[in-house]
């Protein structure tokens, strides 16, 4: 299955509103919608991209920064929609024109692109993450999960390119504004990564194959850009400015696979 180059965007990620862009030969699908119909149409034409070009829509989990705007895309285009049975029976997508159940650990095939969906700890129905190849090349999708599992590394250990949560400093997180409880949440084993885990998670993966690494779903309260880049380049013994960061308001520049 090789046809075209795989190449990725973020129309903006952290947790007003999550959204990638995958695209391989015709096939063009968004991960993920945590924005408004009017939001997400309007990034996506900021990237060229009109809404009638979506082959489809994958969603990750259930939470509002993640499927927000999806029931209402999918409607309006008449896209169809893959998502988990646990994500589907949450109720916060209503009536959908076209769904399609997502099984777990079972790849599938949307397009020119190959689908693996990798469980991943985090506190939603039935969460995934998800890993696309054509047969040349894989970027993986890695945000919202509280821990790294040999599960986790096992999958994702080839990668040609990887957007990864880095997600929070746990001084920050500390000295910070949320409360006891939502402290607990965001650090625990179903919450979001830290700086130091996504590095960690780095030193166990294959660095030689990774042409983009992309930190996202950074958290504006108890991350800063410049620190989890920093913290991921020293994983990478590179310079900071190699890493590339999916920003809440505009996202990120198109990238390619070789």
């Amino acid at each position: 299955m090789i046809s075209g180059r795989i190449s990725f965007t973020s129309l903006g990620s952290g947790s007003k509103g999550n959204a990638t862009l995958v695209r391989a030969g015709k096939t063009l699908i968004l991960i993920d919608c945590g924005f408004t119909l009017k939001e997400v149409t309007r990034r996506l034409q900021q990237q060229a991209v009109d809404p009638r070009d979506l082959t489809a829509v994958l969603v990750t989990h259930e939470h509002g920064d993640h499927i927000g705007g999806v029931g209402a895309l999918c409607r309006r285009y008449n896209l169809p929609l893959f998502t988990t049975p646990g994500t589907r029976l949450s109720g916060r997508l209503g009536l959908l024109p076209d769904w399609r159940k997502i099984d777990p650990e079972h790849p599938f095939a949307v397009g020119d692109l190959e689908v693996w969906p990798v469980t991943v700890p985090h506190d939603a129905r039935e969460p995934v993450q998800f890993i696309l190849g054509n047969g040349a090349s894989r970027l993986g999708v890695l945000t919202d999960l509280g821990c790294i599992t040999p599960h986790v590394i096992r999958h994702y250990r080839r990668c040609q390119g990887l957007i990864l949560e880095a997600n929070h400093d746990p001084d920050l997180l500390a000295q910070g504004p949320y409360p006891p409880s939502l402290k607990r949440r965001v650090a625990g084993d179903y919450g979001h990564l830290s700086n130091q885990q996504a590095a960690e998670l780095l030193l166990q993966l294959d660095q030689k194959q990774l042409q983009h690494l992309v930190a996202s779903h950074l958290s504006e309260q108890n991350n800063c850009p410049d620190l989890a880049r920093q913290t991921l380049a020293t994983s990478l013994n590179c310079t900071p400015d190699w890493v590339a960061l999916a920003e809440q308001e505009s996202g990120l520049g198109w990238r390619q696979l070789d």
